[in-house]
């Protein structure tokens, strides 16, 4: 459903009660690339990814097209950049009965001071009911980057949050393929590397390819549906292997 047409946003369920909100943009330079965040309609709302601060009038009315913004329990994010949290104290203004929901790094060493009210901390493996669903979150130091960075599953319907992994660039506008996106994004990372290429990076994600996720909610880019959790492997084999030879892959 297009919610705004003339930046081009819109909102489609991609799982059972899981929405991907998704607005195209232009990077410097005239590179089509997308913004995505995901909503989770459940007794406890909650949004994984704000938006930019900028995008909020739109990121908010694609929201209200499903449920009022007051609706909204937790605002998720990954680890602190703007389009990951950068409307979140828009959002909490809105919804007063929301939370920041986080890693306890991130609240530590940021959100509790950035956002207007308290974070709440889950801790690596803690499971946090929604209602029907529940949600488990995973710490991921520097997977992709940030000390902070951690990721979410959907234990309900398997649907990994899986933030900046699997990048892909141009406007997005499939809501959910099921074709290639490991080439697209590996091409897109070896022209603008966002890795931090960590000595645990292949393991973690070896850790989150055994969750057996079915779908993969990007940030960037379509969500995917599938194997998820050996595109995972596969993703932790390029990362590891030679520069060479992962830019022939790429």
């Amino acid at each position: 459903m297009v919610t705004d047409s003339q930046q081009g946003t819109r909102i489609d369920e991609i799982a059972p009660d899981i929405y991907r909100i998704h607005t195209p943009v232009q990077l410097p330079g005239g590179q089509a690339f997308s913004f995505n965040q995901y909503l989770l309609v459940d007794d406890d709302a909650l949004l994984f990814h704000t938006g930019p601060r900028k995008m909020f009038p739109l990121v908010s009315e694609a929201i209200a097209r499903v449920l009022p913004l007051q609706r909204l329990r937790w605002i998720g994010l990954s680890h602190v950049e703007a389009d990951e949290c950068g409307a979140m104290n828009e959002f909490l203004a809105a919804a007063p009965q929301a939370t920041p929901l986080c890693g306890q790094v991130a609240a530590l060493v940021s959100v509790n001071d950035l956002a207007d009210r308290p974070a709440h901390a889950l801790a690596d493996g803690e499971t946090l009911s929604l209602g029907r669903h529940a949600v488990r979150w995973f710490d991921t130091p520097h997977t992709p980057h940030g000390w902070e960075c951690g990721l979410m599953l959907d234990t309900t319907t398997r649907t990994f949050f899986c933030g900046d992994l699997f990048t892909q660039p141009g406007t997005g506008d499939l809501p959910l393929c099921e074709s290639d996106i490991l080439g697209p994004s590996e091409a897109f990372r070896q022209a603008m590397d966002y890795f931090a290429h960590a000595p645990q990076t292949a393991t973690t994600l070896q850790r989150l390819a055994d969750q057996m996720p079915h779908t993969l909610a990007c940030m960037h880019g379509s969500a995917w549906h599938g194997d998820a959790g050996a595109l995972l492997r596969a993703l932790a084999t390029r990362l590891t292997a030679p520069a060479s030879e992962a830019a022939a892959q790429g």
